[in-house]
């Protein structure tokens, strides 16, 4: 019973490192545009080397 005080933080705790993960993702526009990588990446035009 004694390692419950122990886990329930400690699941608190990444639980809510989580959840910060996700909305730091959220307000760096992570999930912006889904449809337009998917497209581009079956396409046969594109160049191997980024754009300075």
């Amino acid at each position: 019973m004694q390692i419950l005080t122990i886990l329930i933080p400690v699941s608190l705790f990444l639980g809510g490192l989580g959840l910060a993960a996700f909305f730091w993702a959220m307000r760096t526009k992570q999930f912006d545009d889904p449809q337009g990588d998917a497209s581009r990446i079956l396409t046969k035009e594109w160049d191997d080397r980024p754009k300075p």
